[in-house]
């Protein structure tokens, strides 16, 4: 079987600050097959020592028997977009949404993320209208990380919807430098993917944008004359720039062995959401990874009506989780998976190395001496984890 895995690698990333000493003692390491007693310590921002016993050395922080595992990676979050616009047609200045959007992360023990931003803009009139916002956006979180201001390492993802006006020259505004890690082909067409039926869909939109019948009939009318003209140029041209950014290419929503066919010939990395057991499947067989979204583990299935990510883990068919839209579910998602697994290293692998390791981020996501020190603390009480302290290189941030 092929490895899910790519096997090159992003150019190592360097966030502004590295911490003091910081040595964390008598605790649980999370290890990547085992969990061991003992301490970890980071130096400058690297982890330096892992060494076995429950002593705890003069000026150590003593877990009392807490385990101590990486930092969360997280690969697709919408949480941004929920700061800036926290109601619709709320624009909130950016720079204090992206502080608040960064803090939240790290009280969750994200220490990585792949901060998700549309492009391709639909530039009809009416409430579905889609507008340009992610150059601009991305500008000012990168002028925020140069300047301290975001406690955890950033990076952007880039949702290319495929089926929109202005996909191509959006992503032709971005350059190699522009710590694009990911770009992920959406196609939100009414019928298919995610949105095959259209009651989900109609809920969906009608609640979040306010339509009436007639303006959901105009909605899905403008989407499928949309794919029509757009989806398989841009879909080729989507390819064709990530390859040119360096990001890892990621498919959304695959439904079908058909598309998971497709997304392999495109070089896709991983498997966001697939929708049904086929196009699971279908991933391992291709090799590529699949991530499920944490609040379907969490809340037993989809909003969506698809497939449960629990069922993909029951058949062994699931290596990432994502928070999505729930932050703080990422981590309580692990322990989800542990308990259905009975094996908590693996379970705590796919929201730490299995994530990085997709991303090609060959710097994070274990416990490992010569990484970054991104370590969390955490307590399990009454069977939901409780987090006792963030580090993000060695810096506590939570």
């Amino acid at each position: 079987m092929n490895s899910p895995f790519p096997t090159s690698s992003l150019t190592k990333a360097c966030d502004n600050d590295v911490s003091s000493d910081l040595c964390l003692a008598n605790a649980q390491l999370m290890l990547e097959d085992q969990v061991l007693t003992g301490a970890v310590t980071i130096e400058q921002g690297v982890i330096c020592d892992i060494t076995e016993g429950d002593h705890v050395p003069t000026g150590a922080l003593d877990c009392a028997g807490d385990l101590v595992i990486p930092g969360l990676v997280e690969l697709h979050t919408d949480n941004v977009e929920r700061h800036i616009e926290p109601r619709p047609e709320v624009d909130w200045p950016h720079l204090p949404a992206l502080i608040a959007h960064d803090a939240e992360l790290a009280s969750t023990g994200i220490t990585t993320v792949f901060d998700a931003m549309r492009v391709g803009s639909v530039h009809n009139s009416g409430k579905d209208r889609c507008v340009e916002y992610a150059r601009t956006l991305a500008d000012e979180l990168l002028a925020a990380r140069a300047q301290g201001y975001l406690k955890i390492s950033h990076f952007l993802h880039l949702r290319a919807e495929i089926c929109s006006e202005t996909l191509l020259e959006e992503l032709a505004a971005f350059g190699p430098s522009d710590r694009i890690g990911i770009v992920s082909l959406m196609d939100h067409t009414p019928g298919q993917r995610q949105f095959r039926d259209l009651t989900a869909l109609k809920t969906y939109v009608t609640k979040k944008r306010g339509m009436n019948d007639a303006a959901f009939a105009e909605h899905v009318e403008t989407l499928l004359r949309l794919q029509k003209r757009f989806g398989a140029k841009h879909e080729v041209g989507a390819v064709k720039e990530a390859r040119r950014l360096g990001a890892v290419l990621a498919s959304h929503d695959d439904t079908t062995a058909d598309h998971v066919a497709t997304s392999s010939d495109n070089g896709i990395g991983f498997a966001e959401f697939p929708t049904t057991v086929e196009a699971a499947a279908a991933c391992r067989i291709h090799g590529i990874a699949v991530m499920m979204g944490a609040p379907n583990l969490i809340r037993g299935g989809s909003h969506s009506g698809n497939v449960a990510a629990e069922d993909l883990a029951k058949a062994d068919l699931l290596d990432i989780v994502s928070s999505d839209y729930v932050p703080s579910a990422l981590l309580l998602s692990a322990f989800r998976l542990a308990d259905i697994w009975n094996d908590l290293p693996r379970a705590i692998a796919t929201v730490t190395s299995n994530p990085a390791k997709a991303v090609r981020l060959h710097d994070r996501g274990a416990l490992k001496t010569g990484l970054r020190g991104d370590v969390l603390r955490v307590r399990k009480i009454d069977q939901i984890p409780l987090l006792r302290g963030v580090w993000s290189q060695g810096n506590k941030v939570g």
